[in-house]
C-alpha cells in the first residue's frame, strides 16, 4: 500500500513561502537510494576523464642523455646554444602532443608522435645569444588545449 506524501507551507517573516515535505516509512529509504544513484550518475563522466587524462612530467634541462633529461635548470646562460624540453607522457598512447617553444611574439611549434603509455619524448630549440630573456614551452594535446607551461631564463 502506497503512503501519500504530506506536505505543508511554511511562511518566513519576510513573507515568502517554503513548502516543507514530509516523507515516512519506505518512501524516504526510496528517496535517499534514488539520490545516491543520481548522484552516482552525474559523478561518473568525472570518473571516467580523469581516468582518461594525460599525465605529463617535464624537465626543462641542457640536455638528454639515455632518454633522461641532464642539467635541468630554469636559468642558462647566453650561450647555452640549446635548451630541452623533456616529457613523459601517461595516458595518450598512439596519439601526439606538441611542444611550442614560445619567446616574445615568437613561437615555434614541434609535433611529437606519442607511441604508447608511458612515453617519453623531448624537443630541443637552438637559442642564439640574441634571444636572450624569458622563454616558455607549452604542451598541447592533439586537439591544440594547452596542458602544461614551463617558463626558464636565458643569459639574464
Amino acid at each position: 500500500m502506497a503512503r501519500k506524501m504530506r506536505y505543508r507551507r511554511v511562511e518566513s517573516a519576510k513573507g515568502s513561502r517554503t513548502t516543507v515535505f514530509q516523507i515516512r516509512g519506505d518512501t524516504m529509504k526510496k528517496w535517499i537510494a534514488l539520490s545516491a544513484f543520481t548522484a552516482a550518475l552525474l559523478a561518473a563522466p568525472a570518473y571516467v576523464a580523469a581516468q582518461n587524462a594525460i599525465q605529463l612530467e617535464l624537465a626543462v634541462a641542457a640536455g638528454v642523455e639515455e632518454s633522461m633529461p641532464v642539467g635541468e635548470a630554469q636559468e642558462f646562460p647566453a650561450d647555452v646554444g640549446q635548451v630541452f624540453l623533456w616529457t613523459r607522457v601517461h595516458g595518450a598512447a598512439d596519439s601526439s602532443i606538441q611542444h611550442v617553444w614560445i619567446h616574445g611574439e615568437m613561437e615555434f611549434p614541434v609535433t611529437l608522435d606519442i607511441g604508447g603509455s608511458p612515453w617519453r619524448t623531448w624537443s630541443s630549440k637552438t637559442i642564439p645569444p640574441e634571444w636572450s630573456g624569458e622563454w616558455s614551452v607549452e604542451v598541447r594535446d592533439a586537439a591544440g588545449n594547452v596542458l602544461e607551461t614551463r617558463s626558464f631564463m636565458v643569459g639574464m
